[in-house]
């Protein structure tokens, strides 16, 4: 890598860090590549992004930004994981670390907040921003569900009655 090539990749992992809503800090121990692979597709489907870079130049990168707490766990093999969703991430960090030993949660940083190891998989069980909106829609669709009920109630009500009289005339 010359130069230059240094340069813009800092310069793309600063736009990364200043876009992001949380980073999680990966321990990479010999992921294969079908493996590695594997966690990008799921990271992609998450909203999220998992990228390989190097410490020294993702410590430049975080230099100016809300993430400079990261600084003490870029040490070896690590790979970062982004999402503008503070959950999306974590949540398929953990989640492939649970089903493969090679891929270990070393921390990460949500804004200011720097997260250890067990705050990254506590952030990943909590649910997802598309979660969360589903449950909001769902709470605010339910009194309206429940008034339409209510008003269709008395009318349903009232046509059983004429139903029985009906049925108890021509008896």
């Amino acid at each position: 890598m010359d130069r230059s090539q240094k340069a813009d990749a800092v310069a793309q992992l600063n736009a990364t860090f200043n876009e992001v809503g949380v980073v999680v800090v990966t321990r990479n121990l010999g992921l294969s590549v079908a493996q590695s692979t594997d966690l990008r597709s799921k990271m992609r489907d998450a909203g999220a992004s998992y990228k390989v870079a190097k410490n020294r130049l993702a410590r430049l990168a975080i230099a100016d930004t809300d993430y400079t707490g990261l600084d003490d766990m870029l040490i070896g093999p690590t790979a970062l994981a982004t999402s503008v969703d503070p959950v999306a991430a974590a949540k398929v960090a953990v989640e492939f670390a649970k089903t493969n030993d090679k891929l270990e949660i070393v921390g990460g940083s949500m804004g200011t907040q720097v997260l250890n190891a067990e705050g990254i998989k506590a952030l990943a069980a909590m649910p997802s921003l598309d979660e969360l909106r589903g449950t909001l829609i769902g709470l605010l669709n339910a009194p309206a569900t429940k008034i339409a009920q209510l008003a269709t109630a008395p009318a349903a009500k009232l046509a059983r009655v004429f139903g029985a009289y009906g049925a108890k005339e021509a008896a």
